[in-house]
C-alpha cells in the first residue's frame, strides 16, 4: 500500500470520527450506561478490573468490549475534534 493512500485513508476515518460524535454520545448514552440499575455493566466490569476480580469467563469480557465501545469512540472523536480545532486555531 502506497504511504498516500493510508494518508488519505487516515484522514477520511478522521474526519467521520469526528463527524459522528452526536452518534457516539447517543451511544455512551443509552448502550454505554446499560442496563440503568442496579449499575451500567461497564462500570461494573472497569470495578472489577481494579479490584482484582476474575474476569474468567468470556462473556465477561465481551460484555466489557460491547458496553465500553461507545465511550471509547466518544473519547477519540472528542479528542480529534479538539486537536484539530487548536490546530486550527494555530494556523
Amino acid at each position: 500500500m502506497q504511504l498516500g493512500k493510508f494518508s488519505n485513508y487516515m484522514k477520511m476515518i478522521k474526519h467521520y470520527l469526528i463527524k459522528g460524535l452526536p452518534l457516539f454520545v447517543m451511544g455512551s448514552l443509552t448502550l454505554g450506561l446499560a442496563p440503568f440499575f442496579p449499575e451500567p455493566h461497564v462500570w461494573e466490569k472497569i470495578r472489577w478490573i481494579a479490584t482484582g476480580q476474575p474476569m474468567d469467563l468470556p462473556i465477561y469480557w465481551f460484555d466489557f468490549l460491547l458496553h465500553g465501545t461507545p465511550w471509547i469512540l466518544l473519547l477519540t472523536s472528542l479528542l480529534l475534534k479538539l486537536t484539530s480545532a487548536g490546530k486550527a486555531a494555530a494556523e
